[in-house]
């Protein structure tokens, strides 16, 4: 018996030229020849000279733009799309995930790119959460992407994306993304090089099948903005009779226009339309005059050749410039402005082209359609082990309602100093399943601001977390503020001046409750502090103090999704998971600890949109169960269990 084929959707929409459509057809490909079951979810004009016989092709009411201009999306008639169509186009994408229920679910430049769509893949991705397994979602870009217009985009992007499991870039570090986008840690947690991507089915026959010969092959891409380059390529084929030149037309220009340059072209100058062996043209080209459009500067890569480029630059469009100029740095191509472009610039550039030496484009990896493929299948047997992980916890609920076991749990938050936009996202979080907390403020850093906020979650409460939170640890050790680094006096002071503060400023919300920061303090002091009015302590990990420390309730967090010792983003997820579903399944045990609440801890601070996204999954599945209770902090701490 087979199993049964992984499916993939991609989905992506074109606007200008085909090079987005080409990169995921060339894509779909890859993990069809990889054994996958591949559907493409198009939402551009209709392309003919791209080969997608192995493809599943699912067709949106298409769109396009003109002259670069994004914000004004046209239809077949050049009218603007009316909003009936874009909602047919989201209503079409939702209905193709709950059809083909795929395993990977792929978008091709959103959230990056395409905010004026954002309603259709929005539906798209709501559906992949209607699915009993989700799959998983990955962001699919190219080598350079035009840089958020306001500062605020770039937030806005790493927000959606924390629903994504990852995004692949189909490039190479030698052009690092953050040439053209801001990157942070955040987002390279998430990030993955595949190398460059390129239809294998657009492989050239080597250049001694074909023969070499003297000429300049001409392109600009597969839209009607490159009609500029065509004129000024004329005029320099008119400054350089000794050379031949073949200009290709976009078949987008129209025939007005196709003519009109046959009929104006010097003898030495053949005008063509845009052909499907654009790669053996190259091979027995002497030089190439292009864009600078992803694909094209493949195929420049994969026939070796020389080449002129002049990046496409209109409207606020800055990808192929940045491109042009990075292949400049790295002596590959000569680059000629658009805003610079006319007949004596390029014809010098050609000259200086064909004197230089060759270029050797083996820098560039251009084995991306197999390693996208392996990046894919990781992202997909994540996933699956998630799922499991899942369906692992909804059993563990669905045996405690059934039996009525009740599961305990408790949330501890450190780090708390002051109103910020992260505590209220998580304190809304916290309201919104109606989950108590506890807050571990610092006493010596919280400012008058975090009281007020608290006004409106009256069923949290204020933990003491150490004083300061000053590392005292010598060089070479673990960090701790209260270890036995310091004397027990002063440590004691800092306590009972601490706990004043929060007593003063939070009132009865307040617990004389202990919180050393890093989870470790002298075993010394931890006897102390009945002595100091501490009638608890809370550390990490089942620990067996408890009973060691008379008159103090010990009640420790034991899970906690940070990983603090890798990237100090989450932990994977199906980990995570499988962590709390055997803290679940120890806790009805025997001995010291057996019965005490589980404790989940959280830094709200550290907290990326991925964090945050799995714990807002984690809680709600948690509150929705009968089998859970959350515990106020004043509960945790009231008394010892039996």
């Amino acid at each position: 018996m087979t199993s049964e084929r992984r499916r993939a959707l991609i989905a992506v929409t074109h606007l200008l030229g085909v090079g987005h459509f080409a990169r995921s057809a060339a894509l779909g490909a890859a993990l069809a020849r990889a054994g996958w079951s591949v559907t493409l979810l198009s939402g551009g004009r209709p392309v003919q000279n791209i080969d997608t016989r192995d493809l599943s092709l699912i067709q949106l009411p298409p769109i396009h733009c003109r002259n670069g201009d994004f914000s004004r999306l046209l239809g077949d008639d050049a009218q603007p799309i009316p909003s009936e169509t874009f909602a047919e186009r989201a209503a079409m994408s939702r209905a193709a995930v709950l059809t083909i229920q795929p395993h990977v679910v792929i978008t091709e430049l959103y959230p990056f790119g395409r905010r004026a769509l954002s309603d259709e893949y929005e539906a798209l991705i709501a559906a992949t959460r209607d699915m009993a397994d989700p799959p998983a979602l990955i962001c699919s870009i190219r080598d350079v992407l035009n840089p958020p217009s306001k500062p605020r985009r770039s937030s806005e992007v790493l927000d959606r994306l924390s629903r994504y499991d990852g995004v692949i870039i189909h490039g190479d570090p030698v052009l690092p993304l953050e040439r053209s986008w801001p990157v942070d840690p955040r987002l390279v947690r998430k990030m993955t090089y595949t190398g460059y991507l390129r239809d294998n089915n657009r492989s050239p026959q080597t250049p001694e099948d074909l023969g070499a010969s003297e000429g300049i092959l001409v392109s600009a891409g597969g839209s009607d903005a490159g009609i500029a380059l065509n004129r000024v390529v004329l005029e320099a084929a008119r400054a350089m009779p000794e050379r031949s030149f073949h200009v290709l037309v976009s078949q987008a220009i129209g025939e007005d226009e196709f003519e009109n340059l046959s009929w104006t072209a010097p003898p030495n100058d053949k005008i063509d339309r845009a052909r499907p062996d654009f790669p053996e043209l190259l091979c027995r080209a002497a030089l190439s005059i292009s864009q600078a459009g992803y694909n094209t500067v493949l195929d420049l890569a994969a026939a070796g050749i020389r080449a002129v480029l002049v990046p496409y630059a209109a409207g606020s469009e800055q990808e192929q410039t940045i491109r042009a100029e990075a292949l400049a740095r790295a002596g590959l191509v000569h680059v000629v402005q658009e805003t610079d472009l006319d007949s004596t610039r390029l014809v010098s550039a050609i000259r200086e082209c064909l004197d230089g030496p060759a270029p050797d484009w083996s820098v560039l990896s251009l084995d991306g359609d197999v390693r996208a493929v392996a990046a894919i299948h990781a992202m997909d047997t994540e996933r699956q082990a998630i799922n499991r992980a899942w369906q692992r916890l909804g059993k563990l609920l669905d045996k405690g309602e059934a039996s009525d076991n009740e599961h305990e749990f408790w949330i501890r938050d450190d780090d708390a100093t002051e109103d910020t936009p992260e505590l209220r996202k998580f304190l809304a979080l916290l309201a919104k399943h109606e989950v108590p907390g506890a807050l571990a403020a610092i006493p010596a850093a919280f400012t008058a601001s975090l009281a007020p906020l608290l006004d409106d979650h009256p069923q949290i409460s204020i933990l003491q977390h150490g004083y300061a939170h000053s590392n005292h640890a010598p060089a070479g050790e673990k960090s701790a503020e209260f270890g036995p680094h310091r004397p027990l006096a002063e440590m004691e002071m800092d306590i009972a001046a601490g706990w004043k503060r929060l007593d003063d400023a939070f009132g009865p919300r307040a617990l004389p409750v202990f919180v050393p920061p890093w989870n470790r303090m002298a075993p010394d002091l931890a006897q102390r502090l009945p002595a100091i009015g501490m009638l608890g302590l809370s550390t990490f990990g089942r620990a067996r103090e408890a009973a060691a420390i008379a008159e103090v309730i010990q009640r420790n967090a034991d899970w906690d999704p940070m990983d603090w010792r890798g990237h100090r983003g989450l932990k994977p997820r199906a980990l995570l998971i499988d962590q709390l579903c055997d803290l679940i399944e120890q806790r009805p045990g025997h001995g010291e600890t057996g019965g005490l609440p589980i404790g989940l801890l959280t830094h709200h601070l550290a907290h990326d949109g991925w964090v945050h996204e799995f714990l807002s999954e984690l809680i709600a599945r948690l509150a929705q169960s009968s089998a859970v209770r959350f515990l106020p902090a004043d509960r945790v701490f009231r008394a010892r269990p039996a």
